[in-house]
Formats: C-alpha cells, structure tokens, sequence
C-alpha cells in the first residue's frame, strides 16, 4: 500500500516542522502523523538554546546526541551529552531546557504527541 509508506531523508524532511519528522502537527492522512509519539531529528548550530523552560510537562522524552555536544537542563541538574549515543530520558513532571555547546545533531522522541509545547521560532528538544 503505497500511501501507508513514506521514505525521506531526516536532514532534509526536518526543515518542515522544525526538525519533528512525525507527531500530531502532520496532516491525518499521511503515515507520519502520530498522536501516540514524536520524532525529531536535528542540527543544532552551536550556541542555539530554548527560548523558555517546558514546564508542566506531560510527556515522556528520549534525547539521543547523535554528534557535538548538548546540554539538557532539568531542576538541579545539568546533563552533558558529549559522546555520540549518550542520551537522556525524562518522564511526567521533569521541566526542561537545552542548548548546544558544540554544532550538534540530535534524536528525540516523546510520548504522546500533545500538541501546546512549541515556543514562537523554536520547540523543545
């Protein structure tokens, strides 16, 4: 079934939706819309960071440093992604924010796509 199979390139089908490849924000009728999870790969250039913290988080994420270097923010921790498959992963409740030491590339996948996060320019890692 040729309309249940989409194949890309997730440097180049990131640029659409600020790096999400799939989650609720794409159309219904196409396969890699998701209000179950969402997948967002990345090229942060050094110096990038979130404009705000997420608060009241709802989701669960999964952040995977695919290269360069990334810092995740969390209450009273800092957590350094230095090495290329470091990863952290937060659940319900844990406020956050980022930024990008180093021109990196980025992995993140949460669970489930809830629309409501994204800041004006940006979205949350």
């Amino acid at each position: 079934m040729a309309e249940n199979v989409y194949v890309g390139n997730a440097h180049l089908d990131s640029v659409a939706d600020r790096g999400w490849l799939l989650g609720h924000f794409k159309p219904a009728a196409d396969v890699r819309h998701s209000e179950d999870v969402e997948i967002k790969w990345y090229a942060h250039p050094r110096g990038d960071r979130r404009a705000e913290w997420v608060t009241g988080e709802k989701r669960t994420a999964l952040l995977v440093l695919i290269s360069g270097r990334f810092r995740v923010e969390l209450p009273g921790r800092s957590v350094l992604l230095a090495n290329q498959g470091d990863y952290v992963v937060w659940g319900h409740g844990v406020d956050h924010s980022w930024h990008a030491e180093e021109e990196s590339v980025v992995l993140t996948v949460r669970w489930p796509s809830i629309p409501g996060y994204a800041v004006s320019g940006t979205d949350s890692a």
